[in-house]
């Protein structure tokens, strides 16, 4: 009975593959299990994500991950496709990872032997909470006196705040603001901003 069920599961995913290398492309291709996201068919991918950002990490990446594809693909389920990519900052040059669905960057990584920091803008992870991307401030904060900062380099138009009671999550919130650059904006304006990126450092 297990030998059949497996010849079935094996049949309906070349079927599949087959079905999706034939959409929008005349030419005939056959299907590549190397190509096949294996991971994906884990039991926990069976009910949806249940990604998290937590004290420990994001997933079950956390600061003892190594920083290659392999790892942070795994860390993350196997639901992205990770790519590596490197740029310069602050005079030196930075390693980082990109979690990408649907043709946009869901998850940034970067660190040196092992990961340092991870930048989440997927709407489907959330914290432990339950806050995610488009949280307004005002569900987390009255106020940014002594929870907040401007924000630097990719996020120097928005605000970054420190996660209450967290030793290692912080928001960044964006909004409309036309004041000069390089000023906080005031607490009833952040009121209206919302999250746009949750950030975990080790």
């Amino acid at each position: 009975m297990k030998i059949v069920r497996m010849a079935s599961l094996v049949a309906a995913l070349v079927l599949a593959g087959c079905a999706s290398a034939g959409s929008g492309d005349t030419s005939a291709r056959w299907w590549d299990p190397l190509e096949w996201s294996w991971s994906s068919l884990a039991p926990w991918h069976w009910f949806g994500s249940s990604l998290e950002v937590a004290e420990q990490g994001v997933g079950t990446l956390n600061g003892g991950t190594a920083m290659n594809e392999q790892a942070i693909g795994d860390g993350l389920g196997g639901d992205y496709q990770v790519r590596k990519g490197m740029r310069g900052e602050n005079g030196g040059v930075v390693t980082f990872y990109q979690a990408v669905k649907d043709k946009q960057i869901k998850v940034e990584v970067t660190g040196e032997a092992t990961i340092s920091r991870i930048d989440v803008t997927d709407s489907g992870i959330a914290t432990a909470d339950g806050k995610k991307i488009g949280t307004p401030f005002s569900d987390l904060y009255s106020k940014a006196f002594n929870a907040c900062q401007k924000g630097s380099g990719s996020d120097r138009n928005g605000v970054e705040c420190k996660a209450p009671g967290s030793q290692h999550i912080s928001y960044v919130f964006s909004g409309d603001w036309r004041g000069p650059e390089g000023l906080m904006p005031a607490d009833d304006t952040l009121k209206n901003w919302t999250v746009s990126k949750i950030i975990w450092r080790r």
